[in-house]
């Protein structure tokens, strides 16, 4: 099950990269000419305007943004992270079945992380997207409609991205149900966690990803999702906040979730400034 599984994620990941390849090169043609066009008097508050935030983006440009996401998918950050994601879920796939009946079979981690469940719930996440970038707009701050408006997009991003993979592989859940892999909680919460370290570096980033690797823990321990299920929607989840913060902030570490026998978690690597 899982070679046909990973077969049908490896057409999902080649389809995404594909489709896109026109739209990008269109993108990049098309940015010269604006480039061009500038003039030498525009005013110098916008050459020195913190890249952190963006001017404040009104509700129905969501949408046209949230397309150009889309259009962005296919580049070798992305071909980088599936891989990770890939290799991890591998690697993963072996412990899976172990993992989650030793975590599941333990009463005593029930009141631990049941509230994994609504946490990476697509409710609570998106509904925090929702308000983070309403209060931006009513309050008229442009960094915290940025933030509100990089996740509602994030979130998008990664539910469409997740459910493509699940309809795909069409894996059977621990506890007997349908479309296991890859996880929709892990993926929306690691985009969610991506969003807010790009924003707001790794002071934030940090108790984030802390927060979207319980919630991963939670499936596991729910018998909902198995350990490869977990790392490949993690990956999804990075790629989909890295996506839509192209340009935000300076990242100095890499991060990639991993898998190992017996557990999983997540890998910090310096890489740098920028």
């Amino acid at each position: 099950m899982m070679k046909a599984s990973l077969l049908g994620c490896s057409f999902v990941v080649v389809t995404i990269l594909g489709t896109g390849t026109a739209a990008l090169a269109q993108t990049g043609s098309a940015a010269t000419p604006a480039v061009e066009s500038a003039t030498p008097e525009a005013p110098s508050t916008a050459a020195s305007a913190t890249p952190i935030v963006s001017p404040s983006p009104a509700f129905s440009h969501l949408f046209k943004d949230t397309l150009n996401d889309f259009r962005r998918l296919p580049s070798r950050d992305t071909l980088t992270w599936l891989s990770i994601g890939a290799a991890a879920a591998i690697a993963g796939h072996t412990e899976d079945v172990s993992v989650t009946r030793s975590l599941s079979g333990s009463r005593n981690l029930d009141e631990t992380f049941e509230a994994g469940n609504w946490i990476g719930g697509t409710p609570l996440q998106l509904g925090a997207a929702v308000a983070t970038y309403t209060l931006g707009r009513v309050t008229s701050s442009p960094r915290a409609s940025s933030v509100g408006a990089d996740l509602i997009q994030a979130q998008a991003l990664a539910e469409a991205m997740t459910f493509g993979v699940k309809f795909s592989v069409r894996r059977t859940r621990p506890d007997g149900s349908k479309r296991s892999f890859p996880s929709g909680h892990a993926s929306v919460s690691f985009a969610s966690a991506t969003v807010l370290q790009r924003h707001f570096g790794w002071k934030v980033g940090i108790p984030a990803y802390g927060v979207a690797s319980y919630v991963a823990a939670s499936r596991l321990q729910t018998n909902r999702h198995y350990l490869s299920d977990v790392a490949f929607g993690a990956a999804l989840g990075i790629v989909a906040g890295h996506t839509v913060t192209i340009g935000r902030g300076n990242a100095r570490f890499a991060v990639a979730p991993v898998a190992a026998p017996g557990g999983g978690g997540i890998a910090f690597t310096w890489i740098g400034t920028r």
